[in-house]
């Protein structure tokens, strides 16, 4: 049975960045997938990075997982290590993802479990066995403004960004937005979005 992974980033319960997570969740377990939940607000998950965090040249294997990490920390590097498929969820604040995803990706995104770098060729070599990573974001900014006025930020992150440090892993993203004053209608249609994402 694959195993995927599910970090939602939003302090409110019952947000709608909720109910795309949610919506991942089921379309990823009618797919016969293990699913690993994260809803980093609720679990209390530390964002911050201490200065043994930042040590970029700790050894590969066992010791990368839990190099500078709390148990909740090293159990999603673990869990990461593992999975098939990484759904990410959180909303876009000011181009960018909320500090607590910023700081998930500062702690668990790291050399020895995500990749190893090659000093010689400043290369990275991916270590992920990911097939595919999901990112569900939420925002009052329609998507073609988003690109035409910002260069979608939260694209570059995740796409060009995360997205080369993953080998082979397909990147599919969904932007549901403007959120603000959005009908009931539009809302189910950016689930049935989400769903079609997460398992085609």
């Amino acid at each position: 049975m694959p195993t995927s992974m599910i970090v939602l980033a939003h302090p409110r319960p019952g947000s709608f960045s909720h109910a795309l997570a949610a919506t991942a969740a089921h379309a990823l377990r009618e797919c016969g997938h293990r699913v690993c939940w994260h809803d980093l607000h609720d679990e209390g998950f530390d964002p911050v990075n201490g200065p043994e965090g930042l040590d970029t040249t700790r050894p590969q294997g066992a010791s990368a997982f839990s190099a500078g990490a709390d148990p909740l920390t090293a159990r999603h590097r673990r869990e990461l290590a593992a999975a098939h498929t990484l759904v990410v969820v959180h909303p876009n604040w000011w181009g960018k993802p909320p500090a607590i995803m910023a700081g998930w990706m500062d702690r668990v995104l790291v050399p020895g479990v995500v990749y190893r770098l090659d000093e010689a060729a400043g290369e990275p070599t991916p270590l992920l066995a990911l097939r595919r990573l999901v990112v569900l974001n939420t925002g009052d900014t329609a998507p073609a403004r988003e690109t035409e006025v910002f260069g979608d930020p939260l694209d570059a992150i995740w796409r060009r960004c995360v997205g080369e440090y993953l080998h082979h892993a397909e990147v599919r993203r969904l932007l549901a937005g403007p959120l603000a004053n959005s009908t009931a209608e539009q809302r189910r249609a950016w689930l049935d979005d989400a769903y079609r994402l997460t398992t085609r």
